[in-house]
């Protein structure tokens, strides 16, 4: 695990970015395309509109999908997938090809979900890309304490399961933790004293179920690098 400190948001949302262009440069020139797998929230908005402004990216050859997404409509203010749209899927980079993981419906009920993970199986493997974040529960993807799924997010096949959880708010579809460590590249991307100080405490010994991004701090399957800024 490599930790990266930055003095400012914009430096650390700009390292961010050349590290991703690399990734998805190397994917594009191994196998002609590249998959990019980002979360939501507020955190990563100034990244999105730092990648999706580079030129130096075949944009038409990269795939961009999600980590986990809330259960609403993209038109919803919570969307993961309205964030991207409107963040990166923008100048060069709106000619990516999105894959949501809302596919409709009320609910993310099993045939909803299947739909899901034909999309989700049809992506090229190992992903190119995974941008995880964390919350001040030390959630991340949709991993949350208590979540009635959480079990089979870290230890299941998936490739995407719902999960239901007191701090999520909405019903919830997640990539599980499998699928997101089989990328050549994994970061975590957090901002602030508040998610050092989570971050500290995540790292210290407990049980993963209390602070589920332990299992990505812990594994050793895949080289995690930490990108943070106060």
């Amino acid at each position: 695990m490599t930790r990266r400190s930055f003095g400012t948001k914009e430096d650390l949302a700009l390292a961010l970015a050349e590290t991703v262009a690399e990734r998805l440069n190397d994917g594009i020139a191994a196998r002609g395309r590249a998959v990019l797998a980002v979360s939501g929230g507020s955190t990563p908005a100034r990244f999105f509109s730092v990648l999706g402004r580079r030129r130096d990216i075949d944009w038409g050859k990269v795939i961009v999908t999600l980590v986990d997404e809330r259960w609403v409509p993209e038109t919803s203010d919570r969307s993961n997938a309205g964030l991207v749209n409107e963040r990166l899927l923008q100048g060069p980079a709106a000619i990516a090809h999105f894959v949501p993981l809302h596919t409709g419906g009320e609910a993310p009920d099993d045939a909803a979900i299947a739909r899901t993970n034909m999309l989700v199986n049809d992506l090229p493997r190992p992903f190119d890309a995974v941008i995880l974040g964390m919350g001040s529960d030390g959630h991340t993807a949709s991993f949350f304490p208590g979540g009635d799924s959480l079990a089979a997010a870290l230890t299941g096949k998936g490739p995407a399961i719902a999960i239901r959880a007191p701090g999520a708010g909405e019903p919830r579809v997640t990539l599980v933790l499998e699928r997101l460590l089989d990328t050549s590249g994994l970061y975590l991307h957090i901002e602030g004293e508040e998610k050092a100080g989570v971050l500290e405490r995540a790292s210290a010994e407990g049980a993963i179920e209390d602070m589920p991004v332990r299992a990505v701090l812990r594994q050793s399957r895949t080289p995690l690098t930490i990108f943070w800024s106060p």
